[in-house]
């Protein structure tokens, strides 16, 4: 299920990919798989999956379709499925999902909203960090 850099196969396609050498700004918008390794300054939409890596900084609202976050992202997330965050994530941001998954080590500093599929919001906790991973 997951390659060799601990992405999982369905990245390996991804259509675009921001190197951990590369720094953009801009607002990015995209229907496939977006990897980014790298820093990003501005906005973020992908219809599809986006995995942001371990060493990854991102300043920008977010919104897609399933997530994987092990870098630092200081922003809104929108994650219309499921959201995984890794224990090198580091959230400054409110955070919207249908599903969520948070590992040990893993910090968010904003509140966590429930998105069901209908539409209804649902709130959770306003600041989480590795030893608070538990939701209300």
């Amino acid at each position: 299920m997951f390659t060799k850099d601990n992405k999982p196969e369905k990245f390996k396609d991804a259509e675009t990919i921001i190197g951990a050498s590369i720094k953009v700004k801009g607002n990015f918008y995209g229907e496939g798989n977006i990897v980014v390794e790298g820093q990003l300054e501005g906005s973020l939409k992908t219809d599809a999956n986006l995995f942001i890596g371990d060493k990854a900084k991102v300043v920008a609202n977010i919104e897609a379709s399933d997530a994987i976050i092990n870098g630092e992202v200081r922003g809104t997330l929108k994650i219309h499925q499921y959201l995984a965050l890794g224990p090198t994530a580091k959230i400054i941001g409110d955070i919207n999902y249908a599903e969520i998954s948070i590992e040990k080590g893993a910090i968010i500093n904003g509140q966590i909203l429930y998105v069901s599929n209908s539409g209804k919001t649902a709130h959770h906790k306003e600041a989480v960090s590795e030893d608070e991973t538990e939701t209300e």
